[in-house]
């Protein structure tokens, strides 16, 4: 949904979906308040029903547990959730090392082989999406390349699958494709750098006004806080997923 109070007419309104607010709201100990939930929804233009469906769906696909009804509910995140956003966490502690000159690149990329039966080709397809998400590039047809090392979550996504005995590693410092071995320009044609950039600047833009609003003192009500965390949060996340954290 949108937001109905964007600080600047200039950006465009920060587009947050309900099962986003959601994750978003999680707090350190994997459980949500629906209390602030709720609260937090109509500022983004979404409706208590709303809120209601996409709770309904979170538990009944197993995402959530919960406890109690209504807006005095608790939301705890099943393992099945934390393992998906566990992830996010520590590639997100990563880039930050990545700017801080903590966590330089050995020169070695790490590879990721797979050739799966057309009788599990939905397992298949779920790792295509799971590699590009854990910043893999395609080479070609069953064989992905990331710069960082990124076996452990591979590895664990393909267990998860039932298809890990599937799947061949392969590191090396020499990658080519044709006479293209430069890394720099390997980056290039592998991964869309441009359009990652421009993720970056939309969230630059949006972050901005609202850096403005905390530091003008303006009085902010605990909603109007939560949404403006929230849709940072949104952007700042559609920015780092089709990050690669290249070096």
């Amino acid at each position: 949904m949108t937001t109905n109070d964007s600080p600047s007419a200039s950006v465009p309104p920060v587009q947050v979906p309900t099962r986003m607010l959601v994750e978003a709201l999680i707090r350190t100990d994997h459980t949500v308040d629906t209390g602030e939930l709720y609260a937090t929804a109509p500022q983004l233009g979404m409706t208590d029903q709303q809120v209601r469906l996409c709770i309904k769906r979170l538990v009944a696909e197993g995402r959530f547990t919960q406890q109690g009804r209504g807006r005095k509910a608790l939301l705890r995140s099943t393992k099945t959730t934390e393992a998906t956003l566990g992830p996010d966490v520590e590639f997100v502690a990563h880039a930050f090392r990545q700017d801080a000159g903590l966590a330089p690149w050995a020169g070695a990329w790490h590879l990721v082989a797979f050739a799966v039966p057309e009788s599990t080709r939905t397992a298949r397809d779920t790792l295509r999406t799971a590699l590009t998400r854990l910043g893999g590039a395609p080479i070609q047809g069953g064989l992905y390349v990331s710069a960082n090392p990124w076996e452990p979550y591979v590895q664990d996504h393909a267990h998860r699958l039932g298809i890990l005995h599937h799947l061949t590693f392969l590191t090396t410092n020499d990658l080519r494709q044709g006479d293209e071995r430069a890394p720099t320009a390997l980056a290039r044609t592998l991964w869309p750098q441009d359009e990652i950039a421009d993720r970056y600047r939309r969230l630059s833009a949006v972050a901005e006004p609202r850096l403005r609003r905390l530091q003008d003192g303006t009085a902010l009500t605990v909603p109007q806080q939560l949404t403006m965390a929230v849709e940072l949060a949104t952007e700042f996340t559609r920015a780092m997923e089709p990050d690669p954290l290249l070096p």
